[in-house]
């Protein structure tokens, strides 16, 4: 097992690793795409035709850093059979990817996972504000450094999202759950859409933690093709088919995607627990989801 996938992903230590998986392939694709609040740099990997993509998402959200873990692991293998010209799950992966891409943001929130491993430090001139923000509640970081929840900033149902958000007695700054004062209004949104529109890619998967549950539909432009998708992904992983409810109705990046590009998108809630989930969860997880996970790209 590599000495990565033992620990939990700082940015530091995710940022080596990314470059490792690149010189040991170095036909797949290493870029940022934007940075976050306090200047870390956001990067994707990519793999195969990126004109035709799909894109996974992970660590949105500050104490969902398996999320990362899992998406680093699934890349690292993908490379590796695409290189070595080998089977993954019996799938020719360098023939697949001639026609199909994967494009991998593994760490939307580096600024909230940092402050989830290694503490408010990681904060840098922001972290009194963030203590303050901690004192006011008793429930763990989820957000990114300003307070804001990344899945609750996107454009799709951002004032009726406002409303719920009150409702619950949210109406600043908070370590989970307030959505910001307008949709996009963090670096780290704008750096997801803005890979969505560049590529053009044809579906979004979301990965957050946990529930072993997918989530698939948004209103009305919800493609029709969507429900025979999440059920084949549900059929190979054994996870349950859901609809979005309360606060998780509106202002996801799923919801945006699925709303403002009229394509699939999917938010998958992996493992089941407290977050956050323990890396000793990271192999039966990814046992159970690569199968699901290689789906999703080839389908």
């Amino acid at each position: 097992m590599d000495e990565y996938f033992l620990e939990p992903p700082s940015y530091d230590r995710t940022l080596r690793q990314c470059s490792r998986i690149k010189l040991q392939n170095p036909e797949i694709k290493l870029f940022p795409i934007g940075k976050s609040f306090l200047g870390r740099k956001i990067y994707a990997l990519a793999i195969g035709n990126t004109k035709n993509a799909v894109l996974f998402t992970g660590a949105f959200h500050a104490q969902e850093w398996l999320t990362c873990s899992l998406l680093m692991r699934f890349f690292q293998e993908l490379a590796g059979a695409y290189t070595q010209n080998r089977l993954l799950l019996e799938v020719d992966i360098r023939n697949t990817l001639r026609e199909k891409g994967l494009i991998c943001i593994q760490m939307v929130n580096p600024d909230g996972v940092e402050i989830a491993i290694n503490g408010t430090k990681s904060a840098r001139h922001m972290q009194r504000y963030v203590e303050t923000i901690m004192k006011q509640s008793d429930k763990k970081w989820q957000a990114n450094v300003r307070g804001v929840d990344l899945n609750h900033n996107f454009d799709a149902g951002f004032r009726e999202l406002q409303r719920l958000e009150r409702e619950s007695g949210i109406t600043g700054p908070a370590p989970t759950q307030y959505g910001g004062t307008m949709p996009h209004s963090e670096w780290e949104t704008r750096a997801v859409v803005g890979v969505c529109r560049s590529f053009r890619v044809r579906r979004v998967f979301a990965f957050h933690s946990q529930g072993e549950e997918i989530f698939y539909e948004y209103g009305e432009h919800t493609p029709p093709s969507s429900r025979l998708i999440a059920e084949l992904l549900a059929d190979s992983c054994g996870y349950r088919l859901v609809q979005n409810n309360g606060l998780a109705s509106h202002g996801g990046f799923k919801d945006w995607f699925i709303d403002k590009m009229h394509r699939p998108g999917f938010t998958i809630e992996i493992g089941r627990g407290q977050n956050p989930l323990p890396i000793q969860d990271l192999n039966p997880i990814y046992s159970r989801l690569l199968e699901m996970m290689l789906l999703a790209v080839i389908i």
